[in-house]
């Protein structure tokens, strides 16, 4: 990244300028543990402000005389959604304000976490999940039968040798570094499984904002409009992120696999080499609500489709029903004193009419002959110099020529160049030097000054007027 990235990152990104924010130890650490920790999805103005009165108490009790934090909670929430940490909305079917963290904020509490001394970094379980990843990839790409076959086997081998040992009573058991190792790594990919969430549903939000943008600025017709907001549908549901999103989504609704979730958790939750993490044993119940959190958003769009298709019906019946009621009252004021000149102007009546024995029959065409050969006894001349008249233009020659002229990273014009090595062929040489392009080789024209160049036709001189031509070696 340059500087002025960074820069523009320093001063428009949420998530910088919370960390640069005067209370940002009281947002991160309020909101993290409220939105982050406990997993808390859209929360009421008036809930999260009394969890902040609470908060702000605990600190402020500390310094009556002179609060730490003097202002009122709401003010706090309020400054806090402005600045682009909390998302402030209305819910469908609430009138009560509504508060939810936003991605940048997690990402700033995320940062700030991994700033904490980790009593122990776990490396083995990151290099096993990389080779299983890897593995995964080769052999879901490989498309050879045989290939597929080899790898196949191998597994089955390698299951059938783990069997055997355990059968012969040998029973490797993990120690607890490598338990602790791999808990570790399952505990940091499960948490980060829920700021990913939070992410994806901001994406879907922005979509179903651009769509109410774009509904609520439509001028052109309906069709378009709706081929338009299904395309930008279909393209999210199509993507990368949507196709991962929709298979973990599945994978999560398996009964089978949330019974097999809530089995390893339980199981690794007993085991007393570990220090286990109480929030880790319900983690797929939290994955659970974000995913729905997201589909909500989702369902939310199709719904604004919905909606946008019953008014436009409902106002086109309306239209109909306006135009009805202006014929049947110009009816009634026509009943009782009808006019008694019309005047009415009609085009003239007039269909092009075309029978079918107008058009002609299909006329097949006899087929060309062409002699290609002479008559042998033909004593006609035959003028053949255009045949010999061609030119062939080498441009290796013309870069040879640029390169015997120019030095590297230096620059020439075109017309001084021409004077050490003059034209042979014409305009077709001229041409082959402005074409130069490739390799070292750069040419560039400037549209604001003219030059001259002499062309040889014969016994005749022509002169060509084009832009001044540079020619340049990188």
């Amino acid at each position: 990244m340059d500087l002025e990235t960074i820069e523009a990152l320093r001063e428009r990104h949420p998530a910088w300028r919370l960390l640069r924010a005067d209370n940002a130890p009281l947002i991160l650490s309020f909101l993290g543990r409220y939105f982050v920790e406990d997993n808390n999805g859209a929360t009421t103005a008036s809930a999260l402000a009394g969890a902040l009165d609470d908060e702000l108490y605990l600190h402020n009790s500390a310094s009556p005389d002179i609060p730490r934090y003097p202002r009122a909670p709401t003010d706090y929430l309020d400054d806090w959604s402005t600045s682009g940490w909390l998302r402030r909305f209305y819910p469908p079917g609430s009138d009560e304000v509504h508060y939810d963290a936003l991605p940048a904020f997690e990402r700033a509490y995320a940062w700030i976490a991994g700033l904490r001394v980790r009593p122990f970094v776990g490396t083995e379980s990151r290099l096993h999940t990389v080779v299983e990843l890897l593995r995964q990839i080769v052999h879901g790409t490989e498309t050879d039968p045989a290939a597929r076959l080899v790898a196949l086997r191998e597994r089955r081998d390698e299951l059938d040798r783990e069997i055997a040992a355990v059968e012969a009573g040998d029973i490797p058991i993990l120690d607890a570094t490598a338990l602790r190792d791999r808990y570790q790594q399952a505990a940091t990919t499960a948490r980060d499984l829920l700021s990913d969430f939070r992410e994806v549903e901001e994406n879907f939000r922005s979509l179903d904002r651009s769509a109410r943008e774009r509904i609520a600025s439509w001028r052109g017709s309906k069709g378009d409009l709706l081929a338009d907001l299904v395309g930008s549908r279909a393209d999210i549901g199509s993507s990368d992120q949507g196709r991962s999103f929709q298979a973990f989504y599945d994978f999560l609704l398996s009964e089978d696999r949330q019974d097999e979730l809530s089995t390893l958790l339980a199981h690794a939750a007993r085991l007393t080499e570990l220090q286990t993490d109480e929030r880790l044993r319900t983690i797929h119940h939290d994955w659970a609500e974000a995913a729905e959190r997201t589909q909500q958003t989702v369902r939310q769009i199709s719904e604004q489709l919905r909606r946008f298709l019953d008014d436009q019906i409902w106002l086109e019946n309306r239209r109909v029903l306006d135009l009805v009621r202006e014929i049947e009252a110009a009816a009634l004021t026509c009943r009782n004193a009808p006019p008694t000149e019309l005047q009415l102007t009609f085009d003239e009546p007039g269909l092009p009419i075309t029978l079918p024995f107008e058009r002609p029959l299909y006329d097949a065409r006899p087929p060309s002959e062409v002699e290609s050969l002479l008559d042998p006894e033909a004593e006609a001349e035959v003028d053949i110099t255009a045949l010999f008249g061609q030119s062939f233009v080498d441009q290796a020659r013309l870069a040879d020529n640029v390169r015997s002229v120019v030095p590297p990273r230096g620059s020439a014009l075109l017309t001084d160049i021409l004077g050490l090595f003059p034209l042979e062929h014409g305009a077709a040489e001229l041409v082959g030097y402005l074409a130069l392009g490739d390799g070292d080789i750069d040419v560039t024209m400037d549209e604001a000054v003219e030059t001259y160049v002499d062309i040889p036709d014969g016994h005749v001189v022509r002169r060509v007027r084009l832009p001044t031509v540079t020619v340049a070696r990188r």
